[in-house]
């Protein structure tokens, strides 16, 4: 064997080694990549594909007349105008069977009785493309058609006969055959066909594909699968972000499909999703039945300046340069020079973002456009980038040095802000009847003064509002801040839910007139305390609840990630009619009223998934801001615990299941039999 076999035979043993995806992966040297003699086609994926792939919103329900649907709406609703081109078919497409007589696999005779080639004749003639699945494998994932391991070539050869132009390759039931063996012989044969295949690696980043994907495949998924929850989006954000040297045009980290528009997540929510997918350069494909998505999520999918910077031809995945507390700061150097950058707020309250010119490595200038892509409206700063978000927002924008930013609407940061009444508790929660303080401070982030700056402040009709202070300013400087102060008490009989409360800068822009700057906010109000002097927790009526996979179940264990669909709690065989069933990590906060004096709970992992032999966390008890009781760590092997805690003159309780450190995959935790003592 000469040197160069021996190499690569090691390299193809060191890259097949499986690795548990566990948390946030550190950055490496890519090691040595495949031959470049038979790379996959270098023309294709030069930007990251965009497009619709089924299997997110219905799984093995498909047919052709649905496929054909998605086509359709492509073209009517202005998907196709914005970018997007590929309209792919996943698992279940086939019969259970190959042809006895040729091998080759066949389309399933009720779904797709047309047939593949018909299909993809009928996305062609709207001038789209057309994407198929399969599995590296001796099945599928879903177990209804056979996988292509051993019958690459056959199978490759049918795709490009059939005209197929995006392959998305499959995990499961590989035979543990080395990865980099199974996906390379169907790059392999896929060139062999001479067709324009874009190959999609999807091996949920067990093996690092990102070492060894570029020349294998154009796009490699990092992560495993994506759910149409939050908690699950930032999993997967916080994995795929550390791989941005991995990227480049032909070459893409792949977090997993867009889960905008399948409702389970909040407006809010799905613009940070589609905004941060978009800078760090992941393929964009709609993971939602675009027959049901509203026409607010149709707008976030269809914002052709933030596709823009997804499909950038500099081809740059964007870099994280700051990351505390839950802020976050992406920046993504454009073909143009222009820097895009996010600002995302992971955390579970309002917060203000900032960066500089300076550490985007923008040239210094006197001034600077700054693009808000998501107004489409430009502004002019003098170097400071900031933004006021909501828990779990993102602002996205693209800057540029330039000569006319004097044009532009000067930057005014303008925040709202809730000083927390209850400690332990977010300051967005506030009980009726109990005060709190508002703040409206405005930032002149321009490089020109504005003037007579004043900010006002607006709660709901009926609420009580005591004004603490008021500044004014005649001339407003850069970096300078205005700021107003008042005292807010929603009154006893308010209704409990979301309250918006609105704050607002004016201000005289020099020669062109007054400006506003309108900002707001929301607070919470609890549903009543409850009464009674024995009460199932599970009964109580929840303030917020926030869980690691699906909601916090009443009664039932934690199911999939929609709710619903728990079973009967259990923890190592004792089962329980009350409590509840959350998966870290996880935090449930009822409101008590001071009237509580204690909690108790039998706590542990929950046998719904003990089949897997893991699941590990550890539970705990707050009164307000203090922590009452604490289960240390629980495993998946250990009997229910008692805890008990002390909420004397509390106002509210919460419930935490925290992952012990070794990740939250299978991490069901149970409050089982979950009392308050009033």
């Amino acid at each position: 064997m000469g040197v160069r076999s021996l190499l690569t035979a090691l390299a193809l043993v060191a890259a097949s080694v499986a690795v548990p995806v566990s948390g946030p992966v550190a950055q490496a040297a890519p090691v040595a990549q495949a031959d470049p003699v038979v790379e996959a086609d270098p023309t294709l994926a030069l930007t990251p594909p965009m497009g619709f792939n089924n299997w997110n919103t219905t799984g093995c329900d498909i047919n052709e007349q649905m496929i054909r649907d998605m086509a359709d709406i492509f073209v009517s609703k202005g998907l196709k105008d914005a970018g997007y081109q590929y309209v792919n078919v996943d698992d279940c497409w086939a019969d259970l069977n190959r042809d006895p007589e040729t091998g080759r696999l066949r389309n399933h005779p009720t779904r797709f009785p047309s047939g593949i080639k018909a299909l993809a004749d009928y996305i062609h003639a709207r001038g789209l493309k057309f994407g198929i699945y399969t599995s590296a494998g001796t099945q599928t994932c879903a177990r209804t058609m056979p996988g292509s391991l051993d019958h690459e070539e056959i199978d490759a050869q049918t795709f490009a006969d059939w005209g197929v132009d995006y392959l998305k390759y499959d995990n499961c039931n590989n035979q543990n055959r080395p990865a980099l063996e199974r996906y390379t012989k169907m790059r392999d044969a896929l060139k062999k066909t001479g067709r324009p295949i874009v190959y999609s690696i999807c091996e949920w980043g067990q093996n690092k594909p990102w070492e060894w994907g570029k020349g294998v495949g154009h796009l490699w998924r990092t992560t495993g699968d994506i759910n149409d929850t939050w908690s699950k989006t930032v999993e997967i954000i916080k994995l795929n972000a550390p791989l941005d040297a991995y990227a480049g045009p032909g070459h893409w980290n792949d977090p997993d499909m867009l889960e905008v528009g399948n409702g389970q997540q909040t407006t809010t929510e799905y613009k940070s999703h589609f905004a941060l997918w978009s800078i760090m350069a992941a393929p964009l494909l709609i993971g939602s039945d675009l027959r049901k998505v509203s026409q607010e999520h149709f707008d976030i999918l269809r914002n052709k300046e933030i596709i823009a910077i997804n499909q950038d031809k500099l081809g740059v995945q964007a870099k994280v340069v700051h990351q505390k507390d839950g802020h976050w700061v992406f920046v993504k150097p454009l073909a143009n020079g222009d820097k895009a950058v996010a600002l995302f707020n992971e955390s579970e309250v309002n917060a203000t973002i900032s960066t500089t010119a300076r550490d985007l490595g923008l040239p210094h200038s006197v001034g600077y456009t700054v693009r808000d892509l998501d107004q489409h409206k430009n502004f002019q700063s003098a170097g400071k980038l900031s933004a006021s978000l909501p828990p779990h927002g993102t602002a996205i924008f693209r800057v540029k040095a330039s000569q006319d930013w004097y044009k532009h609407e000067p930057a005014i940061d303008t925040q709202l802000d809730i000083a927390a009444s209850i400690p332990g508790i977010p300051s967005t929660i506030t009980p009726a009847g109990e005060p709190f303080v508002a703040t409206v401070t405005a930032t002149n982030q321009a490089p020109i003064p504005v003037l007579n700056a004043a900010t006002s402040f607006v709660a709901p009709a009926g609420w009580k509002v005591e004004k603490l202070s008021s500044e004014r300013a005649p001339v407003l400087l850069t970096s300078q801040s205005v700021q107003g102060k008042w005292r807010v008490t929603p009154p006893a009989g308010v209704s409990p839910g979301a309250h918006v409360l609105n704050g607002s800068l004016g201000v005289t822009w020099v020669g062109h007139g007054k400006l506003t700057r309108p900002v707001r906010s929301s607070v919470l109000v609890p549903v009543p305390a409850p009464s009674g002097a024995s009460l199932w927790a599970s009964d109580v009526k929840f303030t917020t609840e926030r869980s690691g996979y699906g909601p916090v179940e009443r009664d039932r264990s934690n199911g999939g990630y929609i709710g619903g669909d728990g079973k009967t709690l259990t923890i190592n065989g004792k089962t329980y009619e009350k409590g509840l069933g959350a998966h870290a990590n996880a935090e449930l906060i009822l409101y008590v009223g001071g009237r509580c004096t204690s909690f108790s709970s039998d706590v542990g992992i929950d046998d719904e998934r003990d089949v897997n032999q893991q699941g590990t966390a550890i539970f705990e008890v707050w009164a307000d801001g203090v922590k009452v009781a604490s289960s240390g760590l629980r495993t998946w092997r250990d009997d229910a615990v008692s805890i008990e805690g002390s909420l004397k003159g509390a106002k509210f309780l919460r419930l935490v299941v925290n992952d012990s450190g070794d990740g939250v995959r299978f991490d069901r935790g149970d409050f089982a039999g979950a009392k308050l003592t009033c």
